[in-house]
């Protein structure tokens, strides 16, 4: 007959919850890993898969119950670990969502939003075309093995312990770096529509000398067609050279990850 102690089944379920902690959190704030389209049963089953993948790698855990108080902040605080990891990723994709966004705005497609059940709210039509177009590229690039093997490795540049995040490199420099690389949101979306915000701008400078020249013209009923015309044919041109900026994009992104757990 198999039988086991209290203690022994301590040891199991410490090996065992404390990594699918960190590996949930990262579950849950990843872009592509948390897709609504994706059940959260088979998120939750996804995660336990992962966990038992990695037990036979992963280095040895605290000897504290899981249960217990001291078990429970260890918990919270792996739970922290993978959503910040998961949010390091996410600052890539938001930057597209701001692109898009001042694309929009330009070209006068700013009304033009929908209800985005990924974000739980309204989202321009332009940000929800350049996010699908990243995503294909972010798999194209194999970046969700990527991120799965930054947080295999997370375990041994971060291993599970009971120590705070005061007293761990975590808690002088990695929210830093997290803070840090969140500043890139805004100069790379900025970058991203750079080049179609400076095409539009002279477009209008052209419709306004053209406005000057033949007053009698109607530029409201003419510049609105000109603008979204011009817009979406830079964009077409444009498309083909997001591959590049966004592989530069995501290995900034990866790097960023990285140096939030050194």
């Amino acid at each position: 007959m198999i039988s086991f102690t209290s203690a022994q089944l301590d040891v199991w379920l410490t090996s065992f919850i404390f990594p699918l902690a960190r590996i949930l959190g990262l579950l849950a704030a990843a872009p592509v890993f948390n897709s609504v389209a994706m059940p959260k049963r088979i998120r939750l089953t996804f995660g336990i898969v992962i966990t038992l993948a990695l037990l036979p790698v992963l280095p040895p855990m605290p000897a504290i119950p899981a249960g217990s108080w001291v078990g429970l902040a260890i918990l919270a605080q792996q739970m922290f670990i993978g959503v910040l990891l998961g949010l390091t990723l996410r600052i890539a994709f938001a930057a597209i969502d701001l692109a898009g966004e001042l694309i929009g705005l330009q070209m006068g497609l700013s009304f033009a939003v929908f209800y985005d059940p990924q974000n739980a709210g309204q989202t321009p039509v332009l940000s929800e075309f350049l996010g699908l177009i990243v995503t294909l590229v972010f798999l194209a690039l194999n970046g969700h093995l990527l991120t799965l093997s930054v947080l295999a490795e997370s375990f041994k540049l971060l291993p599970v312990s009971a120590a705070p995040f005061g007293v761990g490199s975590l808690g002088r420099g990695g929210i830093g770096s997290f803070l840090v690389w969140s500043s890139v949101l805004f100069s790379a979306g900025l970058l991203l529509a750079l080049p179609l915000i400076t095409a539009l701008l002279i477009t209008n400078l052209a419709m306004g000398v053209l406005a000057r020249v033949a007053p009698q013209l109607n530029i409201f009923a003419v510049g609105f067609p000109v603008t979204l015309t011009a817009g979406f044919v830079i964009l077409m041109f444009s498309i083909p050279y997001f591959g590049t900026a966004m592989e530069n994009l995501f290995d900034q992104a990866f790097r960023a990850m990285a140096a939030v757990l050194r």
